[in-house]
């Protein structure tokens, strides 16, 4: 086994056992037309419009963008600016349900060869589904030919068990998105990457593919940050993905394993993109749970579904306590690229002390670096030390935060000093 540097945390998966269940299907919903990378999307209904589950309601002219669609049937209320957690603003399409989730008129899409394959792809909307929304037709694109396609299904930040209940509750749909995936893009062999502390995972794909030799089940030690892409690319092939390359520069693609899921399921359906299985977990829930809910779901209704302490909330996350995204409040809606929400009430800031230079953030580092150095050459901007650092490796794992001993947000101060140096 190929190992990178990695830390080991307490999984707290203590929805694992929790299948996932539906979420009754909300009054108001609100879908931005931006839930991915890319460009945003334009609004192509207008307030006052009646809308149907599926339909599409924004698409963009932009080479980099993907659709999006209404997972509700109703009347449009308004349509709103919306500010995005990176501080960005687009639009959003507010809805009235009628509670009756009336279908748009959709088939599967007519798939013949590759192109009409990333057109389906792209006209569903999806994106991967792992928490970086990299446009999946974009990335099933590539210039270079693929000889391997891994599925991620690591799934190693604590808390989050949503992927981990669609390989035990469809495991069938992940099996399918690979084999199209393989046929369309011409893809020899696959590899099916779990951390070994989903031994039901494993055993049950081991079972679908025991007739499939080329599509491997790879179990992954439960270190973090094994779903990191470079280090599970690295893990399962030995292959290292250089400052500045992707992995399709190394015949390589990598998909999200409710990404492979959903794409199967699109193409027998013709239903896009419109609901995400999120865990909804922390110590101010009282209920922890996996379920399923339409996409714009503000998340004050799934937490009061979860019976959480609202009130109480002092630490809301979208995303896993090591690379989520900290929530202004709880009227936000979930988006495409939700697979959890943690709501905390015993959060306290730690205070941040000076560095006693113990090292332990660079044997922490997955991929080397040296947080202390990048902090004081921040401090600095010096850019060309930045560069020299190799600064634009680091994958925001938060590793070094995690283990310093001083309490400083070494992480946070990573991608600080990422958007000094120019892009090229």
């Amino acid at each position: 086994m190929r190992k990178l540097n990695s830390i080991k945390l307490n999984h707290y998966k203590n929805t694992a056992e929790s299948a996932a269940v539906q979420f009754p299907v909300p009054s108001y919903v609100k879908i931005p037309m931006s839930m991915s990378m890319g460009a945003p999307c334009t609004p192509i209904v207008k307030e006052g419009d009646t809308v149907l589950v599926g339909q599409k309601i924004g698409d963009s002219d932009a080479f980099f963008s993907t659709p999006v669609h209404s997972s509700v049937s109703g009347k449009v209320r308004n349509i709103c600016s919306y500010q995005l957690v990176s501080g960005l603003v687009c639009k959003a399409v507010e809805i009235d349900t009628d509670g009756q989730q009336t279908e748009a008129e959709l088939k599967p899409p007519v798939i013949t060869d590759k192109e009409s394959f990333i057109r389906a792809v792209r006209e569903s909307g999806a994106c991967g589904l792992g928490g970086a929304g990299f446009p999946t037709h974009i990335k099933l694109n590539p210039k270079n030919e693929i000889d391997t396609l891994i599925i991620n299904a690591a799934e190693c930040e604590p808390y989050i068990t949503s992927d981990y209940r669609q390989m035990l509750e469809r495991p069938e749909n992940v099996i399918g998105g690979i084999r199209l995936i393989m046929k369309y893009m011409s893809i020899s062999s696959a590899i099916l990457a779990i951390e070994n502390n989903k031994p039901a995972a494993i055993a049950e794909f081991r079972k679908l593919t025991e007739n499939e030799p080329d599509i491997k089940v790879f179990p992954l030690p439960s270190n973090y940050p094994q779903g990191a892409e470079k280090v599970i690319i690295y893990s399962t092939t030995g292959r290292v993905i250089m400052e500045n390359e992707l992995p399709s520069d190394k015949h390589i693609i990598v998909i999200n394993v409710s990404t492979s899921a959903f794409i199967y399921k699109y193409t027998q359906t013709g239903m896009p993109l419109i609901k995400r299985r999120i865990t909804i977990e922390g110590n101010a829930v009282k209920k922890p749970q996996n379920v399923i809910a339409p996409i714009g779901t503000m998340i004050t209704d799934l937490l009061k579904f979860a019976e959480a302490d609202t009130d109480n909330i002092q630490k809301l996350i979208s995303g896993g306590p090591m690379m989520g995204t900290c929530l202004f409040s709880v009227d936000t809606p979930i988006i495409k690229t939700s697979n959890s929400i943690l709501a905390l009430s015993d959060y306290k800031e730690t205070v941040k002390n000076p560095c006693i230079r113990c090292g332990g953030c660079i044997r922490a580092c997955p991929m080397k670096l040296m947080p202390t150095e990048i902090d004081k050459a921040y401090n600095r901007r010096d850019i060309k030390a930045l560069e020299s650092l190799k600064v634009n490796l680091c994958m925001n794992c938060g590793s070094c935060t995690y283990v310093c001993p001083s309490n400083r947000r070494l992480a946070e101060t990573n991608q600080l000093a990422k958007s000094l140096i120019p892009r090229k």
